[in-house]
Formats: structure tokens, sequence, C-alpha cells
């Protein structure tokens, strides 16, 4: 029986809690218990950090997996990244919005910077590189790897706070649903988060 179908937690394992219509036909949205990989990544600024410390530093996650030489799905991913960041408005800093890649032979901190800027990413956004193990380990982690870099999945998770589980928004969502399932998330009221 594989991991999916037992329906629990098991190592690094991921299972479905539940799963949620979406606005968006194409769009799947669960809640699973991921186990986040004690890996170590560097980040856009050179710096070398712990995973699990980056995800716990107080603030709800908001994470996905990107490439910089994507020509299809990645670049519409980091759109969707720098649209919500900017409908945040002032509460932008309270989120820590999270790009991990899936080339880190390619991906190096000074082409992650480059990538970042063209997408306008603010301090809360960073974006993440490191060994081909390491981003192995987290594609596995939070069921991303799907064999290859150009077998790459369109999947935006989303976490409240450390122990809590994660929300997994498969397919194509607007920057609008996922602020909308961000504050769902974290239960903030409509008004406390700016949405110009």
């Amino acid at each position: 029986m594989s991991a999916i179908a037992a329906g629990v937690c098991v190592m690094n394992a991921v299972l479905p809690v539940s799963v949620a219509p979406a606005t968006t036909p194409q769009v799947r949205i669960s809640t699973f218990q991921y186990a986040v990989p004690a890996i170590q990544l560097v980040r856009d600024d050179g710096k070398v950090v712990s995973l699990p410390q980056e995800m716990d530093d107080g603030r709800p996650v908001v994470l996905n997996f990107i490439f910089t030489t994507c020509s299809s799905v990645c670049p519409l991913m980091s759109q969707i990244f720098a649209q919500f960041q900017q409908k945040l408005g002032a509460d932008r800093d309270k989120v820590h919005l999270m790009s991990i890649s899936i080339d880190p032979e390619e991906d190096t901190p000074a082409r992650l910077r480059e990538y970042a800027r063209k997408f306008h990413a603010g301090p809360e956004w960073q974006h993440y590189t490191g060994t081909v193990e390491a981003s192995l380990a987290a594609q596995r982690a939070f069921g991303i790897y799907r064999g290859d870099k150009m077998s790459h999945a369109v999947v935006t998770l989303l976490r409240a706070a450390p122990g809590q589980p994660w929300r997994r928004i498969e397919g194509f969502v607007t920057p609008e649903e996922l602020l909308t399932e961000y504050r769902h998330l974290v239960g903030a009221p409509r008004g406390s988060v700016a949405s110009r």
C-alpha cells in the first residue's frame, strides 16, 4: 500500500487530511501534514540556512518550487507570487514567501537574485538553492518531485504556523484566490489584509 493511500504521515510521506473544492475548476486544494526535512539550503543572499528554521521564523509560509530557466509554468507561478505580495499591502512583511529551486546546479544565489528582481520580490520573499540532494529532499518531502525539472508540478503550499497542516493548491490559482486562501488559513478578517 502506498503512503498516500494509508491516510497518515509516515516519516517523509505526505498524506491528505482533507480535500476542499476550489474556485477555479482546474485547481485542487487539499490539506496535508508534511515533515519538513532537516536540510540546509542556500538563500539568494548567499547565506546557508536550515530549512526548518527558515520556515519556523514566526510568520505564515507560502511556498512554491521553481527554476530560473523555466519558460513555461515557473514565470506564471512567480507572477502569481508577485501579485499576491502586492495585494498583501502593508501586511506583506507578516508572511514568508519561499521559492525553492528544483534546478540547483544552474540556480546559483546570484541567478536567483536576478530572477527575484525580475519579479520585484520584496524582502519577505526569498529564493533558495543548494545541493541536488537537498533540493530533491525538499521536493520529495512536499510531494513535488516528478522525476526531472521538465515534469514540474504547479503547486503552491501554505502553512499558518509550525506544526500546523499545510494547504496544497495544485494548479494555477489567481492572486485573489491565493489571498482568500491565505486569509482563511490564518483566520484573518477580510479587512485586515490590504487588497489593492
